[in-house]
């Protein structure tokens, strides 16, 4: 679990409470989850929990820095621990699977929007949209087999 996320929460004003220690043990298991994926794992340990909960305890997480969120897809964001390194999301718009890739492999292109436009990214919140290497494989398996 995430060190010093008790002292964080104090620090900030916050009780220690079970559903947020839930919470978090849910985000970091999932890796990467949407509010009702995170609802889902805490349930197996603490039934009466609800959706409400689940985003006002992600709000607080969020504000004391212990998880963030990307948009991954056009549904609610996809929450991570912020103790992971900064990473981009590939996202397959075919089968659903994100992968998580190093914040490194963009540098230059977030060099050329700096210099060239004075756009600074926000690296931690972008996603790229296309296809796994599994489904790019199968698409091209299924056009050689194409006697066309």
């Amino acid at each position: 679990m995430t060190e010093g996320w008790e002292r964080r929460l104090r620090e900030h004003g916050f009780r220690i409470t079970p559903q947020r220690q839930l919470v978090l043990e849910a985000v970091e298991s999932l890796r990467h989850g949407t509010p009702e994926e995170i609802l889902v794992e805490v349930q197996l340990t603490a039934s009466g929990v609800n959706l409400s909960t689940i985003y006002r305890t992600l709000e607080v997480l969020e504000e004391v820095g212990l998880v963030t969120h990307a948009h991954i897809g056009h549904g609610p964001p996809t929450y991570h621990a912020v103790d992971e390194d900064i990473h981009i999301h590939l996202v397959c718009d075919r089968c659903g699977t994100v992968q998580s890739v190093p914040a490194t492999v963009a540098t230059e292109f977030v060099a050329q929007l700096e210099g060239g436009y004075g756009f600074r990214t926000d690296i931690a919140h972008v996603s790229v949209h296309g296809m796994c290497a599994s489904c790019k494989d199968r698409d091209f398996e299924s056009e050689a087999d194409d006697p066309l």
